[in-house]
């Protein structure tokens, strides 16, 4: 047995054995007999459409006495709901904005969260009983900016096909999800994620520290969906110290989504804690659902989503026919590629959408596949980053080993 306070000692002395929780897996695979004595800390964590994520924003939009109150509110095209508190007369307005919230199918709130964490100038367009005022406003000019999350790394997802001929509009999908069972969508970390490490909430309890989207925050609570079988969390922190890679916009047949990425530190206190970090892919259930009726139709494992060759998308310029228009750029949901500057890794989730409608085949990822109803069906859609949540881990275990980071003291930037 460890105490958190001894794990904090370690940690500030600089003896502590911290891990990723992909350098852990990979101890578990090769069968090593790892122990509560052999480590200390294991980062996890996860990045992916999250569609619970809003934001706070303070906002100064005109001189005090320029309007009473605000009745309606955007900012980038992006609706918000002004309040809760009025700000009579003050000119300085209180914004709650959805991450699914959009002003056209292209541009939503996570496009609006990045846009605001990059520094970008942001339009802010009010309007009062007896006027419209506009103001151009940088995150360096908000005086509270905060993202918050109601429901964020799903212990448990579902994967989803299309059982019918013709195609579903559904968050689940870029052009439609086809049918029938034609191609299958998944979401979910697997093996890294938060809550497949610790599912009994050993140490990711209320106020635990976290990264979100790298900058430091607290876990609040449960999220608004959690259930014994399916937890989940909610999550609030500061945009200032956030990393736009770890964030954005995600186009989907539906509406524009957000992206978003949790890095938890598990301290390891005892082997009932190294027992729950043992758990691999090919462990971890993968129901496939019917995305018109939600009805079960059978069941994959993580391992067919992230245990195959060249998870992320490559780009052979040389193969690409240079069509008259790109359909690969158009249909990609982060706006990461382009045929002449190739793939923007900070903006690329490996959603591999891209790979299907390229007619020269010029981008290539392995892809994997589910069985259902007795037949391989192809992954074509995978709505969470493994790569960018492995990043986010090893941020993590530098913080630790910087001493940074520490689970009393709370994280420094």
């Amino acid at each position: 047995m460890k105490t958190i306070t001894e794990i904090d000692e370690k940690i500030r002395n600089g003896s502590a054995i911290v891990y990723t929780a992909a350098e852990f897996k990979r101890l578990v695979r090769e069968g090593a007999g790892v122990s509560a004595a052999d480590v200390d800390v294991v980062t996890t964590g996860t990045c992916g459409v999250m569609s619970g994520t809003a934001a706070i924003l303070s906002v100064p939009v005109a001189e005090p006495g320029t309007f009473e109150r605000a009745e309606r509110a955007w900012a980038n095209g992006v609706p918000c709901m002004p309040g809760p508190c009025p700000n009579e007369r003050l000119g300085l307005l209180d914004l709650i904005v959805s991450g699914t919230a959009h002003a056209g199918a292209g541009y939503g709130g996570g496009h609006l969260f990045r846009d605001i964490v990059e520094g970008r100038e942001i339009e802010v367009v009010v309007e009062a009983a007896d006027r419209s005022v506009e103001a151009r406003v940088t995150l360096d000019d908000f005086s509270y900016a905060r993202l918050f999350t109601t429901r964020s790394a799903y212990k448990n997802y579902t994967a989803y096909v299309n059982t019918r001929p013709t195609r579903v509009k559904t968050i689940f999908s870029i052009e439609g999800l086809q049918g029938p069972c034609r191609e299958v969508s998944v979401s979910g970390c697997g093996e890294i994620n938060p809550l497949e490490n610790d599912p009994a909430r050993l140490a990711i309890r209320n106020g635990t520290p976290v990264l979100l989207n790298g900058s430091v925050g607290l876990v609040t609570g449960e999220g608004t969906r959690s259930t014994p079988a399916r937890p989940n969390l909610t999550l609030i922190a500061d945009m200032a110290g956030m990393q736009p890679r770890y964030m954005g916009g995600f186009k989907t047949s539906a509406g524009p989504e957000c992206i978003t990425s949790l890095g938890v530190a598990i301290p390891v206190l005892d082997d009932r804690q190294v027992a729950a970090l043992r758990v691999l892919d090919e462990c971890i259930p993968l129901p496939v659902a019917d995305i018109n009726t939600r009805a079960v139709l059978g069941e994959g494992t993580y391992a067919d989503v992230w245990q195959q060759p060249d998870r992320e998308v490559t780009y052979y310029p040389e193969w690409c026919g240079e069509c008259s228009a790109c359909v690969a750029a158009a249909v990609c949901p982060t706006g990461a590629f382009s045929r002449e500057t190739g793939i923007d890794r900070d903006r690329c989730l490996a959603c591999t959408a891209c790979l299907a409608v390229c007619p020269n085949n010029a981008l290539e990822a392995g892809e994997g596949s589910i069985r259902v109803r007795g037949r391989k069906v192809p992954i074509t859609l995978r709505q969470s980053g493994r790569t960018l949540a492995e990043d986010l881990c090893r941020d993590l275990k530098e913080m630790i080993l910087d001493r940074r980071f520490t689970f009393t003291g709370g994280a420094m930037r």
